[in-house]
């Protein structure tokens, strides 16, 4: 491994470092925020207790009463609306009715006439359990109208209607005394993740007033969590809204507290986990769009809490309104997700377009058309790495050489670091050291720049596998679950940020050492500080930093890593060996060595500063 190649290493290095840092410090600093409003209530709370107790102590006859009266029968709750229909729909007791299709079972309530819970089949948490994606009690999908004045169907008891309703349709109405009535129609649609809605107003285009044009949508759910690695399942989960035709939705989340707001048109968004998403979209797109996320802590069952509020367009002088919604209930598949038609796949996050073309047009085919035949996803992403080397091998050829012709030279350079110990003397060394390369046939560059060419491939694979759900609970020698971490040791307290080491992840960071290690024998740094701090960093800095990284990822992502190197080290050991000759490469620079090499456009320019650096130094002794 070259100058240059270790000067690529560690720039990558400190940019990864840079955005993992910033990262932990935006967490760290809304959980002391956090924290400090818990303090903060926690102290009002109980500056309030002891307020009550002293209160209570100065008038045990007043409270006693009150106590009295707290356990009193409440009396029945007078009718808050004109309409006697609404008023008994709002004190109606709830029922349940269940559409089923062969990969969903959605529960619904007529309390508001909306899904109490929804179950994902053949998919269960890492836990074990069903998983299901809305929860009894945790979730809330209202609608508000004006007719004339707000109703919020989620106050009142519908009626579910059993001659319009069926196996795959459920039907559920609430009347008003003037002869119109709301209906809300939900169709699951067979073999699928799609439940369609309507909701209509009937015989309400008198009730509405003409400058009432919308009515507002409210979407609440908790989302629980599935996963095993609470940091990594926080990281891969988002909030996505995505405008008509746009490239990519946006998104706030991804570990995060978040809010936006928009008053442009939205077609649809997503409550995305990292493997399910629960999607709501309008055919005719929404109007406006007020989302927030906030994460649940660490020890709960529940994930994150989402909400969105919107609205969507009406007619209000139509005396029947039909406002159609599509919802999606189910995993983050790229190929079922794409054929809905409506750009679902997006909330994949595969990286940007580059990365993202690579990842949907060479990774994703490739690991469909092995998964065909092989059923291990171990073997798979073994077949993968060596597929992956195959394809890079041009460029990985041509660092491999150089970095070997740069061995066959370490003699050379070594006389030259000797000759020009001194760090004034660096242009002279730095001249001679490109003569040297000139001579020989060795570009600087050419250990890193096809470095830098196979870094897109691997920032594809390190985002397709914490988000490929094909890898989720799939089992492969110590690791129960490809998708997660592969936890050998765990302990309960945060060390480091650490309370586990992955074994993949640990054996990756070794190889990474190694690899270096063996490299860096076959350089010199001279006595250059500089070179050998550089060497040092991409020794010990790069595996520790790349250790960290993984840790809490997903252990198919070190493991392919891991396999990465492995290849890496079995190329260049080739390479050396049987394809480049150093008696070739000393005996060509012997040969050349009382003829000036050729200079180059860059040589001449390091003469000219030489010289003028010669000539300053000449003037501030005259001076």
């Amino acid at each position: 491994m070259d100058k240059n190649s270790i000067i690529g290493f560690v720039l990558i290095a400190l940019i990864m470092m840079g955005f993992f840092g910033y990262q932990s410090h935006q967490v760290k600093k809304q959980q002391a925020y956090q924290a400090q409003l818990d303090s903060i209530a926690a102290a009002e709370a109980y500056a309030q207790w002891q307020l009550d107790s002293a209160w209570r102590a100065q008038h045990p006859e007043a409270a006693a009463a009150a106590d009295s009266i707290a356990a009193a029968p409440v009396a029945p709750v007078a009718p808050v609306y004109s309409d006697t229909l609404l008023n008994a729909a709002a004190r109606a007791d709830a029922q349940q009715v269940s559409l089923e299709n062969e990969k969903l079972k959605v529960v619904f309530t007529t309390k508001g006439a909306q899904p109490l819970s929804v179950l994902v089949k053949d998919y269960y948490t890492y836990g074990k359990e069903p998983l299901y994606l809305l929860q009894e009690g945790k979730s809330q999908l209202g609608y508000v109208v004006y007719a004339p004045t707000a109703i919020d169907t989620r106050k009142f008891n519908f009626q579910y209607v059993p001659e319009a309703s069926s196996d795959s349709t459920v039907v559920m109405r609430l009347p008003f005394g003037a002869g119109g009535y709301i209906e809300q129609k939900y169709t699951l649609v067979p073999d699928s993740y799609s439940l369609n809605q309507v909701v209509s107003f009937v015989g309400m285009g008198h009730l509405m007033p003409r400058n009432v044009n919308s009515i507002d949508v409210d979407f609440d759910a908790v989302i629980p969590r599935m996963e095993k690695g609470y940091k990594n399942e926080t990281q891969y989960s988002r909030l996505n809204y995505y405008f008509p035709d746009d490239s990519k939705p946006g998104n706030i989340g991804n570990g995060r507290k978040g809010d936006k707001r928009f008053n442009n048109n939205i077609e649809w968004f997503a409550f995305q986990q990292q493997f399910f998403s629960a999607i709501m979209r309008a055919p005719g797109n929404f109007s406006y769009g007020e989302f927030a996320i906030d994460f649940l802590p660490k020890g709960g069952e529940d994930l994150m809490h989402c909400s969105a509020q919107l609205r969507a367009d009406i007619n209000p002088s139509a005396e029947r309104v039909d406002v159609p919604f599509e919802f999606y209930f189910g995993p983050n598949d790229y190929k079922g997700l794409k054929a809905y038609g409506h750009s679902y796949e997006k909330v994949i996050p595969l990286g940007g377009k580059i990365i993202g073309y690579f990842t949907k047009w060479v990774i994703i085919p490739l690991f469909d058309w092995l998964h065909k035949g092989i059923a291990n996803f171990g073997i798979i992403i073994l077949l993968m790495t060596i597929f992956i080397k195959i394809v890079v091998l041009p460029f990985a050829y041509k660092s491999y050489s150089s970095s070997a012709k740069m061995q066959a030279l370490k003699p050379f350079m070594e006389k030259i670091n000797a000759k020009y110990p001194k760090q004034e003397d660096a242009m002279k060394k730095q001249q001679e050291t490109m003569d040297l390369y000139k001579k020989a046939g060795v570009s600087p560059m050419g250990g890193c720049l096809p470095m830098l060419l196979q870094m897109p491939i691997l920032w594809a694979m390190f985002r397709f596998f914490p988000a490929s759900i094909e890898l989720r609970q799939q089992p492969f020698l110590w690791a129960e679950d490809l998708s997660a971490y592969d936890d050998v040791i765990h302990w309960g307290t945060s060390i480091l940020g650490m309370d586990h080491i992955s074994l993949f992840a640990l054996l990756m960071a070794v190889s990474m050492f190694f690899y270096s290690k063996i490299t860096m024998q076959q350089q010199t740094a001279g006595n250059d500080p500089n070179a050998k701090m550089m060497q040092a960093m991409s020794l010990y800095m790069m595996p520790i930093m790349m250790f960290f990284i993984c840790n809490n990822l997903s252990s198919g992502l070190s493991y392919y890593y891991l396999l990465s190197n492995i290849i890496t080290f079995i190329e260049t050991w080739v390479i050396r060996k049987w394809v480049v000759n150093p008696d070739e490469i000393v005996a060509k620079v012997k040969a050349a060595e009382n003829k000036p090499a050729p200079k180059s456009k860059w040589q001449q320019r390091l003469e000219e500063a030489q010289k003028m650096q010669r000539e300053a130094q000449k003037n501030n002794k005259r001076r």
